[in-house]
């Protein structure tokens, strides 16, 4: 039995008549009851559309022998179900700039880290804050992932200052953000966050309408045209977040917007049909651009990169068979299938050397290395996207991702914020 994996016990099942008959010990993943009904399990999942994606679930649910539901929602949505109705989801895929608003409310249980069997194989930008001496990433400002990565114990919902046995959430997927133009219809190559107001682009550009987010990507712009200096992007007193606020309003009534997108979709389509020409944008939406054929650059900005994390959090209601199944869909998570996939779409995986696994060797060269493509570079969903000789938007893995100057953040003045955020909208 020693020699039967855990994930093929639970795929096929052990009969006895009809009830779970046995628990099992493999390598360092703890026990698990094993049952024949796993097909009749149901995880229920939510998330953003980030993640949420068909083939995704199409895979898991072959690989894994049980099925699994997918509910995509914007980030706002995300985060309330998560604090407000924990019996809705079993399985949450969110940020980790959300923690400090869900893991209060105690409907994530802690997840045991010496069940996750390739956990040592997740870059230390989750667990130590390292990537590679000098990095900015390491000394980034607002909520970088390592610092709700941990919690003190099993019954905690205390963040951990230094590594512990417990996780909040799984990472699988992390980018650098920056903004997105179309090169065919803006006369310049855009360098700067500061370009987001340039008169020129006046009632074309389009900012994220995501409070926490958006408010950051408005603060990098400030910075950058030198209105505004910052202690801590991600954590700004009241103060800061009056000026940011004024200086927003007053770009809304020069008629600099074109429109505020709140999910990946809409920020597509605005591109896309060139209602906007400049704006916030996530690598895998100018991914999505460039796949209907239209040219879309993804900035690198010589001030640096916004950067994000997200995993999967467990219910607080999740047990037995069903706690069984979430923990071997997380597994999956970092097997490397879904690193390759996301990857495609100009995503990091969080387990990277595992996603080059599923990657071809000009595919990894492209999207991490980067190298001029070997070959055309097509998308998870069979598209082209660049031509041979392409080189990714930013360089490589390690210059993107070590220029990330701030993280998504959960602020001290959030109530504030939001309220200041909603005056800015409403304006």
């Amino acid at each position: 039995m020693a020699k039967i994996s855990r994930r093929k016990l639970l795929k096929t099942g052990l009969a006895a008549g009809g009830t779970a008959i046995a628990a099992a010990s493999c390598s360092n993943r703890g026990p698990t009851v094993i049952t024949n009904q796993i097909k009749d399990v149901t995880l229920r999942l939510i998330g953003t559309g980030a993640a949420q994606i068909n083939d995704i679930r199409v895979q898991a649910e072959k690989d894994l022998g049980f099925k699994i539901q997918m509910r995509a929602l914007s980030t706002a949505e995300n985060i309330q179900i998560a604090i407000t109705q924990p019996n809705q989801y079993d399985v949450f895929d969110g940020e980790y700039f959300a923690l400090p608003l869900v893991a209060p409310s105690g409907n994530l249980q802690p997840i045991e880290i010496r069940k996750i069997k390739e956990f040592d194989k997740i870059t230390p930008i989750f667990t130590t804050g390292e990537l590679y001496p000098g990095a900015r990433v390491n000394t980034s400002q607002g909520t970088a992932p390592r610092k709700v990565m941990f919690l003190k114990g099993k019954d905690s919902t205390e963040f951990a200052s230094e590594p512990t046995d417990w996780a909040t959430m799984i990472p699988f997927q992390y980018n650098a953000d920056t903004l997105g133009y179309r090169p065919d219809l803006v006369s310049k190559k855009i360098e700067s966050w500061a370009d987001l107001f340039d008169p020129q682009f006046r009632g074309k550009t389009s900012l994220l309408d995501i409070p926490s987010i958006g408010i950051m990507d408005a603060a990098m712009v400030m910075e950058a045209s030198g209105q505004m200096k910052f202690g801590d992007k991600g954590n700004m007193t009241r103060e800061e977040l009056d000026k940011v606020t004024n200086l927003l309003i007053e770009q809304k009534q020069v008629g600099q917007f074109r429109a505020f997108w709140k999910t990946f979709d809409e920020s597509v389509n605005l591109m896309s049909s060139g209602e906007v020409i400049l704006q916030s944008m996530w690598s895998p939406a100018v991914t999505a651009v460039r796949a209907r054929g239209i040219p879309c650059v993804y900035a690198p900005l010589k001030e640096g990169y916004r950067g994000w994390g997200g995993g999967l959090g467990l219910s607080k209601n999740l047990a037995g068979i069903q706690l069984d199944a979430a923990y071997e869909y997380l597994n999956w998570m970092l097997d490397g299938w879904v690193g390759g996939f996301l990857s495609r779409q100009g995503y990091y995986s969080a387990a990277p050397q595992n996603a080059r696994k599923f990657m071809k060797p000009e595919e990894w060269d492209f999207w991490y290395e980067g190298k001029p493509a070997a070959i055309d570079i097509i998308d998870p969903f069979g598209k082209k996207i660049e031509s041979k000789g392409a080189v990714r938007d930013g360089g490589s893995f390690t210059e993107r991702m070590g220029n990330v100057v701030c993280w998504n953040s959960f602020m001290e003045e959030q109530v504030y914020l939001v309220y200041k955020w909603t005056e800015f909208i409403v304006a």
